[in-house]
């Protein structure tokens, strides 16, 4: 698809400085689940078994837009969850990676802000895989763009 599309998405620095803020595990997740909820609905014709998200046990979505750059083009991305926690997740996978190169999309190592922020120590084996799924997921499709 080459169209730029960027919903409104709370910025990385935001998220970091709120997560630095909150010191309860119990604080951090209400506000990932904040972070969901402010999350635009994906509309139902783009939650298709190609935009579904594999290693992810909820459902996750993850829809990519190109520029029209050739060489690097910037990817934005729509993403969504049935779940509450996940939704929350892909709101911050969603606030690192879109609007990026894909050259840097490459280079950014999302797990360690993630870790950074306090967050990977309380996700359950399941969210983590999932997360990881998700970021190889936005990678992988960086990754093409940069080959085609």
């Amino acid at each position: 698809m080459n169209q730029t599309h960027t919903p409104a998405i709370t910025p990385l620095a935001e998220i970091i400085d709120n997560c630095a803020y909150l010191d309860d595990w119990q604080d951090r997740m209400s506000y990932v689940i904040e972070l969901g909820r402010k999350l635009p609905d994906m509309p139902e014709d783009k939650r298709t078994s190609e935009n579904k998200v594999q290693g992810c046990a909820s459902q996750v979505w993850l829809v990519t837009h190109t520029s029209d750059a050739v060489s690097d083009p910037i990817l934005t991305f729509e993403g969504e969850s049935d779940a509450h926690i996940v939704r929350g997740l892909v709101a911050i996978v969603l606030s690192i990676f879109s609007g990026q190169h894909a050259s840097d999309i490459i280079k950014t190592d999302a797990i360690d802000l993630f870790d950074r922020m306090g967050l990977i120590e309380y996700l359950t084996a399941q969210r983590a895989n999932g997360l990881r799924s998700m970021v190889k997921r936005i990678k992988d499709e960086a990754a093409r763009q940069l080959s085609e």
